[in-house]
């Protein structure tokens, strides 16, 4: 019997400033949704220190494994023993316009802005609909993602792609409700 070696899972990671909600929702989904096929962290320029308890409560809720999920910066990833990256992503505008570190591999990489949920105002309802929304719009752009022929594509086919996802929802969350 032939045994098939499994090529190894493709490493991405999530980019948000502090590193408690859209950044830590983004890595656990991808976790989930393309497991086998890829490996997701999430790290901030400005780590929070703590995941926001309201993201840890939805995550739970929705049936994801929290016991791991910690803030931290995007420092460990640019040390020389991190994994080697295949994708880096933001999900928020302020640290895609900051200067990010160098990151081994020449990850490709793409800014995939949502609108930051904790600072989302209102009753708790109206802020943990924030989180909610986040998060339906981080399954579908990851759904999209974990979905395209990565095999197939040319590299400038690939950032197309990848730039396509980050305009996902960008027209229908700014119409009026």
């Amino acid at each position: 019997m032939q045994v098939v070696k499994r090529p190894e899972p493709l490493n991405v990671l999530f980019l948000c400033t502090g590193n408690s909600a859209r950044s830590i929702m983004a890595e656990c989904i991808l976790n989930w949704l393309g497991a086998g096929k890829f490996r997701a962290f999430s790290a901030g320029s400005h780590p929070a220190g703590k995941v926001n308890p309201v993201t840890l409560n939805l995550l739970r809720k929705t049936n994801y494994d929290v016991s791991g999920l910690h803030s931290k910066s995007w420092d460990e990833f640019a040390k020389p023993d991190a994994p080697k990256l295949d994708f880096v992503f933001t999900v928020c505008d302020d640290a895609a316009n900051e200067l990010c570190p160098i990151w081994p591999g020449q990850p490709m990489t793409a800014h995939w802005g949502l609108p930051d949920p904790a600072k989302a105002q209102g009753t708790e309802a109206e802020r943990t609909l924030a989180f909610a929304d986040t998060m339906r719009m981080l399954n579908q752009r990851i759904g999209i993602f974990v979905s395209l022929p990565l095999d197939r594509l040319s590299k400038l086919s690939l950032k197309r792609e990848l730039d396509a996802i980050g305009l996902t929802e960008a027209a229908a969350s700014k119409q009026p409700a």
